[in-house]
């Protein structure tokens, strides 16, 4: 196991990697590891398919030495066969994050949870790479547990690929892994997809009402980016197959972060408060001590400091990147 400092710049000849697949690469999170990666000295291919994950996220990284971009998704037939490696590592990101996603896509959930998980685990086990897959918080007992639910398709996609990484790391022995991650945020995050607190930011930055949920009591485990990109690289250089969580340890209220983004945004919007579903699930709430103890992992950056550098990210973004990058889709 590595030492967090491994994967800083200031010592990224100590990262323990040659070569990694970042599926979902064009994501939100993915674009951050396959930049933090790179910037250790590791070679990158990023797999995406660009249904949610957008190419100017790392149109940046274009034409760096050790990076490639594929535009293929991971769940299709052949896809394997242009993941020609060696890799060392593979992170699997390539799936929908929450609920809210691809409600109109159930089909594409769960070929991304069973198929797209298994491809990625056949590369990584071909190679003898590292595999870690990316998931999310478990709903709570009672919710959503109904297999035609309104989110079944994430629920059950989501399930099978944190059981078929455990199969495979239990029959087969495979170096696999899971990470569940909890409401990560900031610069090139997505604002559109109704989350906290992006959807704050997205309306403070455009003057409308910033709507808070109920009375605004509910608490959200927020943790800055660069926090959980450190997570993942740590567990992924471990040999952990038990599921680890990573999130914030601080958990403010909607109210809280909703005030908080409308000063740092020196927004005139009104806070308005809108009625809560009424069967709204309680979200799980991180348990990161596995995280602290075994990886050393502990969030550095408040929510208050990271909420300030993703506001001023967001406001200050430039115009999109033109997405005229080389890809390969053969």
């Amino acid at each position: 196991m590595m030492p967090m400092a491994a994967f800083t710049p200031s010592d990224r000849a100590r990262a323990p990697w040659g070569r990694a697949l970042v599926t979902g690469g064009a994501g939100f999170l993915g674009s951050h590891l396959c930049t933090r990666l790179l910037d250790s000295d590791v070679e990158v291919d990023c797999l995406d398919n660009l249904s949610t994950g957008r190419a100017e996220k790392v149109a940046h990284l274009a034409g760096r030495p050790g990076f490639r971009f594929l535009e293929r998704d991971i769940s299709e037939p052949g896809c394997a066969r242009v993941l020609t490696g060696p890799y060392d590592l593979v992170l699997h990101l390539a799936g929908p994050a929450c609920p809210a996603a691809w409600p109109e896509r159930p089909v594409d959930l769960l070929d991304a949870g069973s198929l797209g998980t298994r491809a990625a685990l056949g590369v990584a086990a071909r190679d003898g790479a590292r595999f870690l897959l990316a998931s999310s918080p478990p709903y709570p007992a009672g919710h959503d547990t109904d297999p035609v639910g309104p989110h079944s398709a994430w629920a059950e996609a989501v399930r099978f690929a944190e059981a078929l990484v455990a199969a495979h790391a239990g029959a087969h022995g495979s170096n696999a892994g899971i990470v569940r991650l909890f409401t990560g945020y900031g610069p090139g995050m997505r604002t559109d997809d109704g989350g906290t607190p992006a959807a704050f930011i997205e309306q403070a930055l455009a003057g409308q009402p910033v709507t808070v949920p109920g009375d605004g009591s509910l608490t959200h485990p927020l943790c800055y980016v660069d926090d959980m990109v450190d997570g993942v690289l740590l567990v992924a250089a471990g040999r952990s197959v038990r599921p680890v969580d990573l999130g914030g340890d601080e958990e403010p209220t909607a109210l809280e972060i909703a005030r908080r983004v409308i000063d740092l945004t020196g927004s005139a919007s009104p806070l308005a408060f809108v009625e809560a579903p009424a069967d709204r699930p309680v979200p799980p709430r991180p348990v990161t001590g596995f995280a602290r103890e075994i990886f050393g992992w502990l969030p550095g950056v408040t929510w208050q400091e990271g909420l300030e550098r993703t506001v001023t990210a967001l406001r200050d973004r430039p115009e999109p990147v033109p997405t005229t990058m080389a890809r390969e889709r053969a």
